[in-house]
């Protein structure tokens, strides 16, 4: 009941008042972006939805319009060089994410879910269909956003997703909700170019188990 009809109507309710409350803010964004790098300031991206069918997901751009599209941030050489002043802040605040509010509205992807995947992320699909996390809605945040982020090698991510999946409940997605909000507020797991960094600095063990 709470995944076929409860968990939609609260994405609904929420995004609304989320697109109307923040109105201000995405204008102040749309005007920081286009003074600090000169070009439209959403940027679009196919990605990975509901049984594996393709979604166009929105951004607040936060890279040069140089840099090169379709690529995840981690497969570029030296990302830092195409991320722009305010990008930087975009992305270490999260901000960049809140057009996504409107991709949540529409119904292409839900509050608390997985990360929605690139086109091309055949690697990180193929590890979440061990666990069936590619048969529920892709989520603005969820259960591996808050276990480490950019820092968690695909296996581990998909590991995560997968639970999320098991434990899919108000309750559960509560956990998620407040727990992403920690996560931000301290900048957790943002690493550009840094995905799998978790294991390259020796602190895997040290976050909690996905089992």
């Amino acid at each position: 009941m709470y995944a076929k009809y409860i968990k939609r109507i609260i994405d609904i309710t929420l995004s609304f008042m989320a697109l109307v409350i923040l109105s201000w803010l995405y204008l102040g964004i749309i005007i920081a972006i286009k003074i600090d790098d000169p070009g439209p300031a959403l940027f679009t991206q196919k990605r990975v939805g509901l049984n594996k069918e393709f979604f166009t997901l929105h951004k607040f751009r936060s890279m040069k319009m140089s840099t090169p599209h379709d690529i995840p941030t981690h497969q570029l050489d030296n990302p830092d060089q195409y991320i722009t002043r305010v990008g930087k802040f975009l992305r270490k605040s999260s901000f960049d994410e809140l057009p996504q509010i409107w991709d949540i509205f529409t119904g292409k992807m839900s509050i608390i879910g997985p990360r929605p995947a690139l086109w091309n992320q055949d690697d990180l699909v193929a590890e979440r269909d061990k666990y069936g996390a590619n048969n529920v809605k892709p989520g603005l945040t969820g259960w591996a956003q808050i276990n480490g982020r950019d820092e968690l090698e695909i296996p581990v991510k998909a590991k995560f997703d997968g639970e999320y999946v098991e434990k899919l409940s108000f309750l559960f997605d509560l956990r998620c909700f407040f727990g992403s909000i920690f996560s931000v507020l301290k900048s957790d797991g943002v690493v550009e170019g840094g995905t799998g960094e978790l294991r390259k600095s020796g602190d895997l063990a040290d976050k909690p188990s996905a089992k």
